[in-house]
């Protein structure tokens, strides 16, 4: 913040406002239109004269309009020397056509309908096996070798131990532990604290706040920035004139629309309906097709009728019993409490030896007992312990 301040300072000091001066504007002049008129001579008017052409005479001569006075009976050159000769037709060489088409139905066989015999084609037999089980009308015959060779044995009584009822005994629980038995709750004071009282150095020289930067970076008043004060807006008086030189100079003609270049179209509109037929449509015919129907295998097991009865085996089996909480014999969370006196002396209490604290030297601005020597590049001061003469005897 200081060196902030410092350099703005400096910044104040070498580079001082100048008065800005505001540019010039310039303005253009008011157009003004020069009297008189405007020379159009080009170099191509003054080099190219114009001269008078006349119009190119016709070179295709002129139509000759014949008077039809009578008929005119004249003989071409063409029909002269070009007449008609009697041509005889000549014989066709073609052999003429000797067959006749029969009337009669064609009867003829061919040989392979007069070898081949028809015959009627029988379904052959499926020896696949029925998937419906056969019931059998005779009754079952359930005997195994096991039922037929096995001896019935008659079996000992078996010894049942008669079950004990239980007991409990009229003597109260002891639940006292070892860790109770030996550590028994004692009443007694509390102990004692071996620690020195603590004898805070104070010195009654006030202290001095006072540092290098402090002396060195002393605060400066800095004014507040100037606000710069933005003028009014203040809106000119009269009306706006909107128009534009487009507006001002645009002349509107009336113009003709334009004829199109399209040919008109000479085309014939028939009321016939439209035969769509063809030779393809004639010899092949459409046919109905009758879609398969999907192939589905019979069901076999029939679906229930009834009711779903969701018993399970083993909620028919289950039998509810009534639950006895068992009773807990952990011990009450309780401190036992004693008439002997609690007792508190221990190691650290009997060894320790208290000691006088003694105050360091460097806390005071000139140790008593020592003198200054010297201090080094770092700032660091030394001082020398003074040592008691000893007189000589």
């Amino acid at each position: 913040f200081f060196w902030l301040c410092f350099k703005f300072i400096y910044f104040r000091s070498d580079y001082r406002p100048y008065e800005i001066v505001k540019q010039p504007r310039h303005i253009p002049e008011e157009y003004k239109p020069k009297q008189g008129k405007i020379d159009l001579g080009t170099t191509y008017k003054r080099d190219f004269n114009s001269y008078k052409v006349q119009p190119v005479v016709i070179v295709r001569p002129l139509e000759r309009q014949q008077v039809k006075k009578g008929k005119l009976d004249t003989v071409p050159t063409y029909k002269d020397d070009y007449r008609s000769w009697g041509i005889q037709k000549s014989e066709l060489y073609k052999p003429e056509q000797t067959y006749h088409p029969p009337t009669v139905k064609f009867g003829n066989s061919t040989t392979f309908q007069d070898d081949y015999v028809p015959q009627e084609i029988k379904p052959r037999q499926s020896f696949k096996p029925f998937s419906v089980v056969k019931s059998s009308t005779a009754p079952f015959n359930g005997d195994t070798s096991h039922h037929i060779d096995y001896v019935p044995h008659k079996l000992e009584i078996k010894f049942e131990k008669p079950k004990e009822v239980y007991k409990p005994t009229d003597q109260p629980f002891e639940d006292l532990t070892t860790h109770r038995n030996d550590f028994q709750g004692l009443v007694g004071e509390t102990a004692k604290i071996c620690r020195p009282a603590h004898t805070r150095v104070t010195q009654s020289a006030q202290f001095e706040g006072n540092t290098e930067f402090r002396e060195s970076f002393q605060p400066w008043e800095i004014p507040p920035p100037e606000v710069k004060k933005v003028p009014e807006y203040v809106p000119p008086t009269g009306s706006m004139q909107l128009n534009s030189t487009s507006h001002l100079d645009y002349v509107p003609y009336q113009a003709n629309r334009v004829v199109p270049i399209r040919p008109v179209s000479h085309r014939r509109k028939n009321n016939f309906p439209f035969q769509g037929k063809s030779t393809m449509k004639e010899d092949f015919p459409v046919w109905e097709i009758c879609r398969q129907g999907l192939i589905k295998q019979q069901q076999q097991i029939p679906n229930p009728s009834g009711k779903f009865d969701g018993l399970s085996t083993f909620r028919s089996h289950y039998v509810p019993h009534e639950l006895i909480p068992t009773e807990s014999c952990k011990p009450l969370n309780v401190a036992l409490k004693s008439s002997v006196p609690f007792d508190d002396i221990t190691m650290y209490s009997i060894e320790y030896t208290p000691k006088k604290q003694e105050i360091c030297p460097a806390s005071y601005p000139s140790p008593p007992g020592y003198i200054f020597e010297n201090t080094n590049s770092q700032g660091h001061k030394f001082f020398r312990k003074i040592t008691p003469a000893v007189k000589a005897s």
